[in-house]
């Protein structure tokens, strides 16, 4: 995408939504979510971005790449696990089935990395080797593969507060949820994780980490919710340069929301405190590897929409519930 266009999104960011007319609202960080009369919740993915847990700005264009990402992902996965989708009627929203969440995330790593004070590489220098419930060996080099993914769970946080990595056994001793529930979502997580690894190995990828989150439909059936494999809820790197990297010592060449999370700990910021104001040029470049995500991952161009955000929802989710 041209710098030009780019720009103009500046002044098209969608901060929030005020649509309470079509049910109950839950805010979370990223999405504003409404519950409806008839058993259906519009997500309506914003163009705010987090890291460490907090809520630090907006993105041009971050809502609808992440929208179009995660509908493209639960029509490619649906036939390794059900997902809440109906329709995606506003660049910015997604129609779904009504479930019940259950109260943990899904974390599965592929390799030893991360900044934040919970990742699985930050653990591993202060010399932890129990990880969630693993044990992982001596010797291993930041960014290396791990020997096998891992599944790693961490509990739900508020707003303002920090995720906390735990293993299956304290999930469960927690009451958050059963082991019959836990362990139904744990093989569905890796057998997304596999087909996540597997498409983006095509694309010249490496789908690093990511996360899950599942809930049950009226009718039991639990099913994957939220997102998935987008660059908020996933580490991506590029194949081809992986190797020289490692070897020269450096990161991982990426396109997710690493990069706004390297330049708040650039500035000294690890999720407490004043957040610090993250500049234009910044954000431009952050919205610039999301949408280079986004035509990565499908293959074909992202089209931006260049209406205004907030009449246009209005406008389109108006049409959908007449």
């Amino acid at each position: 995408m041209d710098l030009d266009t780019l720009k103009k999104g500046l002044s098209l960011t969608l901060e929030r939504s005020e649509l309470d007319w079509l049910g109950r609202k839950y805010q979370g960080k990223v999405r504003d979510n409404y519950s409806t009369a008839d058993g259906r919740r519009i997500i309506v993915v914003t163009d705010r971005i987090s890291a460490f847990d907090r809520v630090l700005g907006t993105l041009p264009f971050k809502g609808q790449v992440l929208n179009r990402v995660a509908a493209h992902w639960f029509e490619t996965s649906a036939e390794v696990c059900p997902n809440h989708m109906l329709s995606m009627p506003d660049p910015n929203a997604m129609e779904c089935v009504e479930c019940q969440p259950l109260e943990v995330e899904m974390v599965v790593r592929g390799y030893l990395t991360g900044v934040s004070s919970t990742s699985i590489l930050t653990a591993y220098t202060r010399g932890e080797r129990e990880f969630c419930g693993h044990t992982l060996p001596d010797g291993l080099e930041p960014h290396q593969r791990l020997p096998e993914p891992l599944l790693t769970p961490t509990t739900k946080a508020r707003d303002g507060e920090h995720d906390q990595n735990a293993s299956r056994e304290q999930i469960i001793e927690s009451g958050r949820v059963s082991a019959e529930d836990f362990d139904e979502a744990a093989a569905l997580s890796m057998r997304l994780f596999e087909l996540g690894q597997r498409h983006c190995a095509e694309r010249g990828l490496i789908l690093v980490d990511t996360k899950y989150e599942f809930g049950r439909r009226p009718d039991g059936q639990l099913v994957v919710i939220d997102e998935i494999h987008t660059p908020d809820s996933s580490r991506f790197w590029f194949r081809e340069s992986y190797e020289e990297r490692i070897a020269q010592g450096l990161t991982p060449e990426s396109f997710d929301k690493e990069y706004v999370r390297r330049w708040l700990a650039d500035q000294g910021y690890k999720g407490d405190g004043p957040i610090p104001v993250i500049p234009d040029d910044v954000r431009l470049e952050a919205a610039r590897r999301y949408i280079e995500a986004c035509e990565t991952v499908m293959g074909t161009r992202f089209e931006p929409d260049l209406q205004p955000p907030a009449a246009r929802l209005e406008q389109n989710l108006r049409a959908l519930g007449s």
